[in-house]
């Protein structure tokens, strides 16, 4: 199985990025090629081998993953499956690039495969990073309904079958609107917490944008992806999540201003999901409702 990495970077982690890099380069097996997108950002320099793209402009996490995706051809036709890394990851083990393969090639339904990421200083795994509700005990593996994006690899005939990551997300809850076009198409996600990428433990709500693009993207989802009965019980659902965690008036003011444009604005194609999809999603453990 040929197996690609994706890679996007602001230019900012250079000594990161080369860790990534050289973890990758460590896999056991086939070598797996590399392509690093700078995301409006000149890359640097990159080890022999490794293939860069540089863009013009920031397009997101989805855009510049979607422009990586092609780098590997329509769909990332020229290999079997991609991993998508974090510049500020590395690759703990040597073994993760075989396991994967050895994952795909053993159930041939199995579309997506989520890491586990861990702190490198303590090893914990942060309960958000657990794709799952019943997120108490990260070391359980188990199939899933979303996956962590800068930790997971797809079967590129799942990007051929459903298409790529939206891009007008720019950042936030990409992954789970693949991951439901994906399950509807009959794949299954799994969440493997033998396939680890170290991380720093940081909060999501670093990125500027977190509180607006979270908001907008979430209603966006449910758009597109809902059958029209589910829409306002999992939008309901999670505007009562939000405001028993007690945001800050900034936070929940920016919070709101991105659900009205989540209202307001083009969310894309609508091709709601299938009811047996809905149910797929219940027998997993998380309903379309939260």
């Amino acid at each position: 199985m040929r197996l690609g990495a994706v890679i996007i970077t602001m230019g900012e982690r250079p000594g990161e990025l080369r860790a990534l890099l050289d973890s990758v380069a460590r896999q056991e097996g086939d070598p797996v090629d590399v392509v690093v997108v700078g995301n409006g950002a000149p890359v640097g320099p990159v080890p022999d081998g490794v293939r860069t793209v540089e863009l013009p402009e920031n397009l997101g996490i989805p855009g510049g993953r979607n422009v990586g995706i092609e780098a590997f051809g329509a769909a990332g036709s020229e290999v079997d499956a991609l991993l998508f890394l974090d510049d500020d990851g590395s690759l703990p083990l040597t073994d993760t690039a075989q396991l994967v393969r050895e994952a795909f090639a053993a159930d041939p339904v199995l579309g997506i495969v989520s890491f586990r990421i861990a702190d490198p200083e303590t090893g914990l795994t942060q309960r958000r990073h657990v794709p799952r509700l019943r997120a108490s005990d990260p070391l359980r593996s188990s199939r899933v309904t979303t996956f962590l994006g800068g930790a997971n690899a797809v079967r590129t005939k799942v990007l051929a079958e459903v298409g790529p990551l939206p891009d007008d997300f720019f950042y936030a809850h990409e992954e789970t609107d693949l991951a439901w076009r994906a399950l509807d198409a009959g794949w299954m996600i799994d969440y493997r917490a033998d396939l680890v990428l170290h991380h720093p433990t940081m909060p999501p709500s670093r990125h500027a944008v977190y509180h607006r693009m979270v908001a907008r993207n979430r209603v966006w989802l449910a758009r597109r992806n809902l059958p029209a009965l589910v829409v306002p019980l999992y939008l309901g659902v999670w505007l009562l999540l939000t405001l028993l965690r007690r945001p800050s008036r900034t936070a929940l003011k920016a919070w709101w201003g991105g659900f009205r444009e989540g209202w307001s604005t083009p969310c894309g194609p609508r091709r709601p999901m299938k009811w047996r999809t809905v149910w797929r999603l219940t027998r997993l453990g998380r309903p379309p409702v939260v």
